[in-house]
């Protein structure tokens, strides 16, 4: 693969991973979450986007009526999400930060989307951030082909591993994961030289439930995981919907508050497993 289709290109971040980093976040996603929060990263395809706050109405007093084309829009409010970068571009980037990365033993991770659907890609692109000497981590929901992942993971420090829903009929309609595939590549990942981190999301109605949890963290102490991520819900994205032109369902789901948060903790806990809220 020559080019990937990314949609950001995230500098100084200080989660995913480690230390400060950059996110590649690829676009593209075989899941349909209804609480994602990039919600510009799940079509394969370049898309426009109206943000809504730029809009300053030079040709009309809506912006979703504007005329401009996103190339014409003086201010970005009308944009392209998603372009074409070759590897030697995203290394060109990454390597303005590389003092940062050593600094802080930060790095590059690959986020998305699925990076794994662009996944030869990803794979010549970590080759030559680990040939110049980067720290690489992956954020993914473990949705790929087993003989690429094995590839992939020898060029990982760090896999972030997201787990959602585990009940496999629930986990199809609500979202359209096949969770056999994920635990048959998720213990796969296990066996390689690479650092595994599962990451939940805590997503009221859908994830956060107490048997939902358990199941996740009984499936994942069988492969001596020490430490997991939980990520509570937030509506940060929400308005990237509209921009996108498309509904957003959980607009009225309200975030868990601290307690909850600290209950879900503190169960997962009692598996001898440490909790990182966020991350």
């Amino acid at each position: 693969m020559e080019n990937a289709l990314i949609f950001n290109i995230q500098r100084y971040s200080l989660h995913d991973g480690g230390g400060i980093r950059t996110v590649v976040f690829f676009k593209g996603c075989p899941l349909i979450c209804p609480w994602c929060s990039n919600p510009e990263s799940q079509s394969f395809k370049r898309e426009v986007i109206v943000r809504e706050g730029l809009c300053i109405k030079c040709s009309s007093e809506d912006p979703y009526k504007c005329i401009n084309s996103p190339l014409e829009c003086p201010t970005g409010a009308i944009e392209y999400v998603g372009k074409e970068y070759s590897i030697k571009e995203v290394i060109d980037l990454v390597k303005r930060d590389m003092i940062f990365y050593d600094s802080t033993k930060g790095g590059v991770t690959l986020s998305g989307g699925e990076p794994l659907c662009q996944v030869d890609f990803c794979i010549e692109l970590l080759k030559k951030l680990k040939m110049i000497g980067i720290n690489t981590a992956i954020e993914t929901t473990g949705m790929g082909d087993i003989d690429k992942i094995k590839e992939i993971a020898k060029y990982l420090d760090t896999v972030l591993w997201d787990f959602k829903i585990m009940n496999s009929e629930i986990a199809k309609k609500e979202i359209n994961q096949d969770i056999k595939v994920m635990k048959n590549n998720f213990i796969e990942i296990t066996k390689q030289n690479v650092n595994v981190i599962p990451r939940i999301p805590l997503i009221p109605g859908y994830t956060d439930n107490e048997e939902n949890i358990k199941k996740i963290i009984q499936f994942v102490i069988q492969f001596e995981i020490t430490k997991v991520h939980i990520l509570p819900f937030h509506q940060y994205g929400s308005s990237k919907y509209k921009g996108l032109k498309r509904d957003y369902k959980l607009l009225d789901l309200e975030v868990l508050e601290d307690e909850r948060v600290k209950e879900i903790k503190a169960i997962i806990e009692t598996y001898g497993v440490e909790v990182i809220i966020g991350g």
